[in-house]
């Protein structure tokens, strides 16, 4: 050690168990999933959008999990962040995403593709054209409309905004009440192999958008969805206590700065509450069960985040903009005092290098979301030593500073 920071060959004795990716928790990970089959048994191909950023196919990765189909996994990338592959325009012309491929037959749209999955390996909970779920389908088409309009234009006055923020609080209002009414706390609540229920496809249909929407709008209005309603906040919960969901779910930070390049922008409501969160949200200090509502061991997940860093070190150290051999000492301080809790001050000290690196991490793409609240909270700890207050700037018309080109294997 010098200085008293760990070296990574210190760092690396700070092991846990490699993740089973093909039959344990769901995870970002994975190229394949069996659930104890074996690998002849796999009939579907699923291509996804490589940072797990996409909503739709977020929910087709939920229905596979919930279900328990075997499947293998394509990672594809969006059009807001790098080049999208040329073997898959070959697949399919448009690019789209999500799609599936069957016994050689590719289907788009995640609407379609879960009719075709559904006859071909039954329901979960309901059929997705059930005529009962009608109007809960349509329901989430107005909440989404509402978040949009409130969420992605310019207000010019405060009646406009105080208009469409009414409008939003109708909306989520009878989504609220459809949940309190429910004896599970689903909509369409599945039951699963060990008798307990699981969301359905009319659970399914919400999350994605559902996620997205209390992340933006406690970052942007400072109006956070659990603190306001109170079934919404079990019906999340119920979700974060399924490995399946937690295996997809994003956090606020990642979800906060990947959606303006998607929805063409994002405006913020300054207010005391706005403030307040999105500091937190931006230097890692994170939002506690306003953003994630489930027990968790906080030396593992460290211990998690920490394996992730040493398995893309190379790879970081090589895309950093700012000084390697700087950021190199710096960020392994902040790897010292995420595992030990000590403060150890770099004689390289480079807080700008840091920065770069704590707004670039993607969850789940990279890592569940307190192993990143964790390295967020401890990167800030180290880079906020340094004098060099300079802001590293995220783009908000592209995300090509998350091309993952320098990450994928050849």
């Amino acid at each position: 050690m010098m200085n008293g920071i760990l070296t990574w060959d210190d760092l690396n004795k700070f092991e846990i168990d490699d993740l089973d990716r093909v039959n344990g928790f769901n995870n970002s990970y994975a190229d394949l999933r069996l659930f104890g089959h074996t690998e002849n048994d796999v009939i579907v191909t699923f291509y996804r959008d490589r940072h797990s950023w996409c909503p739709y196919c977020q929910k087709i990765w939920l229905w596979l999990e919930f279900k328990r189909i075997p499947y293998r996994v394509k990672k594809i990338n969006m059009f807001c962040y790098g080049q999208k592959e040329t073997w898959f325009l070959d697949k399919v012309r448009s690019g789209k995403l999500p799609a599936i491929e069957f016994k050689g037959q590719v289907i788009t749209e995640s609407d379609n593709i879960i009719v075709f999955l559904e006859n071909e390996f039954g329901a979960l909970g309901s059929f997705i054209t059930s005529s009962h779920l009608k109007k809960t389908r349509e329901l989430e088409r107005e909440i989404f409309r509402a978040w949009c309009n409130w969420l992605c234009r310019e207000n010019f006055n405060f009646i406009d905004n105080s208009f469409r923020k009414k409008r939003f609080k109708e909306s989520i209002s009878k989504f609220d009440e459809i949940l309190g009414s429910s004896e599970s706390g689903f909509i369409d609540p599945a039951e699963s192999t060990s008798s307990e229920f699981v969301p359905g496809i009319g659970d399914i249909i919400f999350i994605p958008y559902m996620e997205r929407m209390n992340a933006s709008l406690t970052y942007y209005k400072g109006f956070n969805l659990r603190s306001n309603y109170r079934y919404i906040d079990k019906w999340l919960t119920l979700f974060e206590g399924t490995s399946a969901y937690r295996g997809t779910q994003g956090d606020f930070h990642t979800h906060s700065h990947d959606l303006p390049p998607q929805m063409g922008g994002c405006y913020k409501e300054s207010n005391e509450k706005q403030i307040s969160f999105s500091k937190s949200i931006d230097t890692g200090k994170g939002l506690g069960n306003f953003e994630f509502n489930n027990n968790y061991d906080s030396k593992y997940c460290a211990k998690f985040a920490l394996k992730r860093i040493i398995k893309h070190k190379n790879n970081l150290i090589k895309v950093n903009p700012n000084d390697k051999e700087y950021f190199e000492e710096s960020l392994r301080s902040a790897l010292t005092h995420m595992i030990t809790g000590e403060v150890r001050i770099p004689e390289k000290l480079s807080g700008k290098s840091l920065r770069y690196l704590r707004n670039r991490i993607s969850v789940p793409r990279d890592m569940p979301i307190i192993s990143a609240r964790l390295l967020r909270q401890s990167l800030n700890k180290i880079e906020l030593l340094d004098q060099n207050n300079d802001v590293d700037r995220i783009p908000l018309n592209h995300r090509y500073d998350q091309d993952p080109k320098n990450f994928i294997s050849n």
